[in-house]
């Protein structure tokens, strides 16, 4: 499997040029690139938007199996949204793993408000029992996952300037996965979404910010 991030530029904030990253379906021993940040706020500080992003109008189905309704599931929450998926070797299970360690340190009544969502961009491979293995592997325990329709998803992806590409196997064999690795944060006040975090973001990072996003304030 190869991982190919997207470069995503957003108006009046950034422009963010992001390099591959790879692995190989060898146990993902592929080559490895971190992920280059050019322009903007650096050291994974987070991106205040001047034009917020509105929370996509997507229903797919849950680690449960049931169908789950982003709008309708966090309305009034603070939500970090995330495009990624399982096979992935490098970018997604660090970026899951960094909000995860970050969400323990919370206090139980602001992890309560929080809703972290995963959405698979590899669809065909990530079943809702996958998802959830991985997502728990990942500290994520009461992270949602979602798959469903790579159409819908992307589709969804898209207005918030996140770019998916269908998965594509290779002659190799392997499969290149290529998404937008931008987390976005939505505020619980209006339900937009206000702020990107890049790959560069630390646990660190995110422990510092979360508190002020669940109150719906800017980091």
């Amino acid at each position: 499997m190869r991982t190919k991030i997207l470069a995503t530029a957003f108006a009046a904030a950034a422009a963010l040029t992001l390099s591959a990253c790879g692995g190989s379906d060898d146990g993902g021993k592929g080559d490895n690139a971190a992920a280059e940040v050019k322009g903007g706020q650096r050291s994974g500080q987070a991106i205040v938007l001047d034009q917020a992003k509105t929370k996509p109008d997507l229903v797919l189905t849950g680690t449960d199996g049931k169908k789950y309704d982003l709008l309708k599931e966090t309305e009034g929450r603070p939500t970090l949204l995330f495009f990624g998926y399982t096979h992935c070797p490098d970018v997604c299970p660090l970026t899951m793993s960094n909000v995860g360690i970050a969400v323990k340190k919370l206090p139980k009544a602001e992890r309560e408000k929080l809703r972290v969502v995963f959405v698979s961009t590899d669809p065909a491979r990530d079943t809702p029992k996958r998802i959830r293995s991985w997502l728990d592997a990942q500290g994520g325990t009461d992270f949602v996952g979602l798959t469903g329709d790579f159409n819908t998803i992307e589709a969804a992806a898209r207005p918030l300037g996140i770019y998916i590409e269908k998965p594509k196997k290779e002659k190799d064999g392997s499969i290149t996965v290529s998404h937008g690795a931008e987390v976005i944060g939505f505020s619980p006040k209006d339900d937009k979404g206000h702020w990107i975090y890049t790959t560069e973001a630390t646990a660190d990072r995110y422990a510092k910010d979360l508190p002020k996003i669940i109150e719906g304030r800017n980091p």
